[in-house]
This record gives structure tokens, C-alpha cells and sequence, in this order.
């Protein structure tokens, strides 16, 4: 049993239980999906990560949220479920 304890960003009135996924054992052939939050610079963190997820045969799928302010809309956030095998989510300031 792991001490690692996940938190859901959604609702913390609710929290949800679960496992974490384990990692691929590599990134080769996985969909990793990047997704910006609009805050100012994130898109130039995020161009560093996916230059470096790509040199490891990683495919880079880029994604954002219209504001920082609210969470992702409902469509984009099946968008990133259906199209991606890995998310990283960054901001910046």
C-alpha cells in the first residue's frame, strides 16, 4: 500500500477515491495531451515539455482551457479523455 494520496481538483466537499494509474513503461506510440490553462507563459513551459516528450517518441497533442479561471469546459476535457494516453496539465506566470 502506497502513502501517496491523490487529490481531486473537482470538489473537495466529495473527494474521490481512487488508485493512480501506473506509468507506461515508456512514452514511444503514447498520445501525451498538454494542456494549458491560459496563464501567461504557460504555452512557453509547455513548448519545452513537449519538445522533450517528443525526443522520447512521445506523439504531443496541445490543448486549452479558455480562462484560468474556471475549469475546463465539459467538451474540452472528453476531448483530452478520448484523444490522449497521458495528460500533463501546466501554468505559469
Amino acid at each position: 500500500m502506497s502513502d501517496t494520496v491523490l487529490l481531486d481538483p473537482g470538489s473537495e466537499r466529495d473527494p474521490a477515491q481512487r488508485e493512480p494509474r501506473g506509468l507506461p513503461a515508456d512514452l514511444i506510440g503514447q498520445t501525451v495531451g498538454l494542456l494549458d490553462i491560459s496563464k501567461p507563459r504557460g504555452d512557453v513551459f509547455l513548448d519545452e515539455i513537449a519538445r522533450l516528450l517528443e525526443a522520447e517518441g512521445a506523439n504531443v497533442a496541445r490543448f486549452k482551457k479558455p480562462t484560468f479561471t474556471r475549469p475546463a469546459p465539459t467538451g474540452l476535457r472528453q476531448e483530452v479523455a478520448e484523444k490522449c494516453d497521458l495528460v500533463l496539465e501546466g501554468l505559469a506566470d
